[in-house]
């Protein structure tokens, strides 16, 4: 199945897909949050198929550490037209990744399996939540609660997004 009959665009955009602390050990965490996807490389060849079928290069990095984070993001501003990042434990505490994300001047969707503004009794809602996040307020988007379909809806809008000129700030023509 192909998606790529609804994109404006047909260039190849690079996206760098960022999972923090904690997602790699996803297969091993809270089913009903988490849902049966088994481990973070599977959740890695997700996007890079799903990318594969707009027409995108996805390059995937997960690290518990957050100065590996920081390492990866200023490696990769000039590789990649954009950034998906779950920040995962760094969610409230992640300033530093955030600035680093914010000063690539490439845009950026927050993702996380849960919603995270849920609380713990819902259906979506971390089991420690609610959460606020740091990242939200700088991010282009964000997309929470569909499990690994978050990273779906990021790597589309993205895409989409990068294909209309307008909508990340150059001028509209007419």
């Amino acid at each position: 199945m192909s998606v790529t009959g609804i994109r404006s665009g047909s260039a190849t955009h690079r996206i760098a897909v960022i999972d923090g602390p904690n997602m790699s050990n996803l297969g091993a965490r809270n089913r009903r949050v988490y849902g049966e996807i088994g481990s973070i490389e599977e959740l890695q060849q997700f996007c890079r198929d799903f990318g594969a079928r707009l027409g995108v290069e996805v390059t995937c990095f997960v690290s518990n550490f957050e100065g590996e984070i920081l390492e990866f993001i200023h490696a990769q501003a000039t590789q990649v037209d954009g950034f998906v990042i779950n920040p995962a434990g760094l969610t409230e505490i992640g300033i530093p990744t955030k600035h680093a994300l914010s000063e690539t001047g490439k845009p950026f969707v927050e993702v996380h399996f849960a919603n995270v503004h849920a609380p713990p009794h819902s259906p979506r809602g971390l089991p420690i939540g609610p959460w606020e996040s740091v990242f939200t307020p700088a991010a282009t988007g964000a997309v929470m609660g569909l499990r690994q379909y978050s990273y779906a809806a990021a790597i589309l809008g993205l895409t989409m997004s990068l294909d209309d000129e307008s909508f990340l700030g150059a001028p509209a023509e007419g």
